[in-house]
């Protein structure tokens, strides 16, 4: 529940575009789709009670002509006039389906129709307005790369209980190189064309009645960092029992306050609960959290399920996986892709590898902190490609502020650069918020400069070990490991700037 001012409420439709403009959130999407689907339904009725009335008065005034009509006429008419109702009923869907679909049993609502004195005949003119049209963020999906995803022949049945704004994706790494992905959804069917929308549960109801039912599985959770905090905001406001621990005892008290429930150890928290997670800094920060005193080794036992979101090597994974499941444990490496903000949102984009069975436990959380999963079969995968996307990303930051400062030495705007950079292909949220932050000498930590230096080392060694080169993410780790020299190990990668002008 919020408050908010009286002055600051504004008309839906005058500001719709706007607003959806401004917030990106999965949430206030929800939101609108939600009132969407609400104002349709109030059409939808209106229409009805009108035309049903109007109709009841003509069925009134011409009930002689209508004796006169014959049986063959009646059939004919009442066959047309149903055919082109159906797309007014009030399901909170376009319809998807097929012309087989059409042959099945009638729906409630259908049998009202045919039942009701109304006259058979043509609907009113505007009843084809009283389709919704599609959401934007379910446009944005149809129209992307997922319209062409096909399921491997290989793949099991789908992930359970799928939000419609969340989609699984699963690799099969035994196919060949050109294998293509599919997105594991029940509610939006995803089709090479765009066929249809679907109805989105309000969000401060989705738990409950809507497209996340949270496991009925008890959660623990490790590592109350930037990404740690808001995943488990979002495990809890979606209805998850959530146990957690912090090297930092303090961080636990506000999620305590939200209901969550307090371990005292690693091991308490795995031994309590049936999946935890665990997010940590870096490779030795992982080892030492299982290996460790009182540490997750210590509390599995068979049937216990960890995963580690945690952005590590390869090597350093599949070790954690090995020592767990010697114990009779389950293993999920889950790394996650994204900032803070993206955390706090449940924006994340999560990269999954091991238990396929424990990956699929694990789709109510998933779906409670991200908008995508990918699973990517086994142990380690899900490390190489994180530290291969975390390696584009500082490298392009440390780009972006090469670029901004050549623009200065040399009497250019640094902010009509970005301007000129907003208006091409290069365009995107990252590209402005990292500049803002440079124009604005703002660089409070969304992602931690140190975090993106300890990934392009790591990745630098992921290509040493095949023997391939890496000559761009070696030249952006010198420019950062400069930027650290200067202090600038606890602020944003955006602080990297300050490595070109010192």
């Amino acid at each position: 529940i919020a408050w908010i001012k009286v002055e600051q409420l504004k008309p839906y439709h005058p500001h719709k575009e706007e607003m959806i403009k401004i917030n990106k959130g999965k949430r206030f999407q929800q939101a609108v789709d939600a009132v969407e689907e609400f104002l349709r339904k109030t059409k939808g009725k209106d229409q009805a009670s009108s035309h049903n009335s109007n109709e009841e008065k003509n069925r009134r005034n011409s009930s002689e002509e209508r004796g006169k009509q014959s049986a063959g006429e009646e059939k004919r008419k009442a066959s047309l006039s149903e055919g082109k109702l159906k797309k007014g009923t009030g399901e909170g869907k376009k319809r998807v389906s097929s012309v087989s679909s059409e042959r099945g049993s009638k729906s409630p609502l259908k049998r009202a129709q045919d039942q009701s004195p109304r006259k058979r005949g043509r609907p009113p003119k505007d009843e084809k307005d009283l389709t919704i049209p599609e959401s934007s963020t379910v446009k944005r999906v149809m129209t992307g790369t997922v319209a062409g995803f096909k399921w491997p022949p290989s793949v099991s049945e789908p992930v359970k209980d799928s939000d419609p704004h969340f989609h699984h994706f699963l690799l099969s790494q035994t196919e060949k190189p050109a294998v293509c992905y599919q997105a594991i959804t029940k509610k939006l069917k995803v089709c090479e064309e765009e066929t249809g929308s679907t109805s989105i549960q309000a969000a401060d109801s989705t738990a409950v009645n809507g497209s996340i039912t949270p496991t009925d599985k008890k959660i623990g959770f490790l590592g109350l960092g930037l990404m740690g905090s808001g995943i488990v905001s979002n495990l809890l406001k979606m209805g998850h029992t959530v146990t957690v621990w912090n090297r930092t005892a303090e961080k636990c008290d506000l999620f305590i306050q939200e209901g969550a429930r307090l371990g005292r150890t690693p091991a308490e928290v795995v031994s309590t609960c049936d999946i935890t997670f665990a997010c940590v800094s870096d490779p030795k920060a992982a080892k030492d959290l299982v290996l460790g005193p009182s540490g997750v080794l210590q509390g599995i036992r068979p049937g216990k399920c960890y995963v580690d979101m945690s952005t590590v090597d390869a090597d350093t994974v599949t070790e954690l996986a090995q020592v767990i499941v010697s114990r009779g444990g389950r293993f999920l490496e889950a790394p996650v892709s994204g900032n803070q903000q993206l955390s706090n949102d449940g924006m994340l984009v999560i990269l999954a590898a091991g238990d396929r069975g424990l990956y699929e436990d694990c789709s109510s959380c998933f779906q409670a902190m991200g908008k995508t999963s990918f699973f990517l079969g086994e142990v380690g995968n899900a490390a190489k490609m994180m530290l291969i996307v975390n390696m584009v990303q500082g490298s392009f930051m440390a780009t972006i502020a090469e670029g901004l400062t050549l623009a200065q030495v040399t009497g250019q705007s640094q902010q009509t650069l970005l301007d000129i950079l907003n208006q091409g292909q290069l365009a995107s949220i990252f590209l402005d918020q990292k500049c803002q932050n440079i124009l604005q000498g703002n660089f409070k930590p969304d992602f931690y400069l140190k975090y993106i230096q300890k990934d392009l080392r790591l990745a630098i060694a992921l290509g040493d070990s095949v023997n391939h080169p890496t000559p761009m993410a070696a030249a952006a780790n010198e420019v950062y490991k400069r930027a650290k020299a200067l202090d600038q190990s606890d602020n944003d990668m955006s602080a990297v700037y300050r490595a070109y002008i010192h």
